[in-house]
């Protein structure tokens, strides 16, 4: 086996070279992929990407199942203060904003590895394009991404057939139908999305989102927000006084009559939701008119990975049509692919083409704008003044 893998390599490129001594050195290894544990679905497709790597490439992978994503910076930071440079517990982290320029920034990653990943040719990598960039934060090829995510609205067609078209206009729905909408807890990432939401639509300034909050910014730019929830509050589920947990919590007062608006991070979960009895068959994904926040979902690698050759294969293995097409089932997980369409060969456009639909499964070009993320300070800076504002 070894001198017909040296072989192969006297006559490879230098990336096709590398990559091959990459897959030697992967196989037999485990991944242990620390990942947000809170979607049965994405947990039943890391186990499905297990099977797959595993058959063809000799990578396992196992789930470190987290309830937040800071559970793994800590603990790749913990390592590196212990002075450990290998053998790290962490091998493969799905992460996002804040918690990726953590790691960015306090030398925690191993990489730039997206530009030797194979599959990485079917995504758009020029500069500025949404695979770049992190929640304005330049990826600089630290991170491989994996999934597309939009925030999207879901209102119960048959109780509120007209939902409101903008941020601003929940404030007079509201009014008018007193009680029928909550949001997540803002400690949630849901919750804060919300409020992130509404200031991009609400800011005076919306580049200056795109810069850290200083603290003049931020009084100048949050205004407007505080103003409009101020407004908005009183008539919220329970006047305001209680919040659902997450967007689970939040979708079971959907399906209870509780509410009549739902909101999601992902644009197929409704549909998804309804096809487990989950949700009412009359619920519709709607979102502003002007649009809303989307991004990418990324994996990286920390710097003492005990297995980076196994996390770079799976890293790869997700960017594959076949991942991809499989991510984007709804049956699945429907997560819509960040493949550039127009780099898919015709056996991957088919396999795309093909697969199933849903009433409440919105097509692409029902989602809208995709609105740029702010900067993460944004968000620390925002839940920290609505828990000083609005918690007793």
């Amino acid at each position: 086996m070894k001198l017909i893998l040296a072989a192969f390599l006297l006559g490879a490129t230098p990336a096709m070279a590398d990559w091959a001594e990459t897959l030697a050195e992967a196989r037999g290894q485990t991944v242990y992929w620390n990942a947000w544990g809170g979607d049965p679905r994405t947990n039943a497709f890391i186990e499905w990407v297990s099977a797959r790597t595993e058959a063809e490439f000799g990578v396992s992978v196992q789930q470190v199942k987290l309830s937040d994503t800071a559970e793994a910076v800590a603990r790749v930071r913990a390592e590196k203060a212990a002075g450990q440079i290998e053998g790290g517990a962490v091998d493969l982290v799905w992460i996002n904003g804040p918690n990726f320029m953590a790691m960015k920034d306090e030398a925690l990653l191993h990489g730039p590895f997206v530009a030797g990943l194979p599959n990485a040719a079917g995504v758009d990598l020029s500069e500025g394009a949404a695979a770049t960039l992190d929640f304005t934060v330049p990826v600089e090829g630290m991170e491989a991404p994996w999934r597309l995510a939009k925030f999207v609205f879901a209102h119960d067609s048959a109780r509120a057939p007209e939902p409101p078209r903008s941020m601003a206009g929940f404030v007079d729905w509201a009014k008018a139908h007193p009680g029928r909408m909550t949001h997540p807890n803002p400690a949630n990432f849901m919750g804060a999305t919300f409020l992130k939401q509404a200031l991009v639509e609400l800011a005076p300034d919306r580049a200056a989102l795109a810069a850290p909050a200083t603290d003049a910014a931020f009084g100048a730019q949050t205004a407007p927000l505080w103003q409009w929830y101020d407004a908005l509050r009183p008539h919220l589920w329970r006047e305001g006084a209680a919040y659902p947990e997450n967007e689970s919590v939040q979708a079971q007062l959907l399906n209870d009559g509780e509410v009549d608006i739902a909101m999601f991070f992902d644009p197929a979960a409704p549909a998804a939701l309804i096809a487990q009895g989950v949700l009412p068959e009359t619920v519709r994904v709607f979102v502003p008119d002007a649009g809303t926040i989307g991004n990418i979902s990324f994996v990286a690698i920390p710097f003492d990975a005990a297995h980076r050759a196994g996390a770079e294969v799976v890293a790869n293995f997700l960017l594959s049509p076949e991942a991809q097409a499989q991510m984007q089932n709804i049956e699945v997980l429907g997560s819509y692919s960040v493949l550039d369409p127009a780099r898919l060969d015709d056996a991957a456009k088919a396999a795309f083409a093909a697969l199933p639909t849903a009433p409440a499964l919105p097509r692409l070009e029902d989602l809208g704008a995709t609105l740029p993320e702010p900067h993460p300070s944004w968000m620390t800076r925002l839940t920290e003044e609505w828990a000083k504002r609005y918690t007793p």
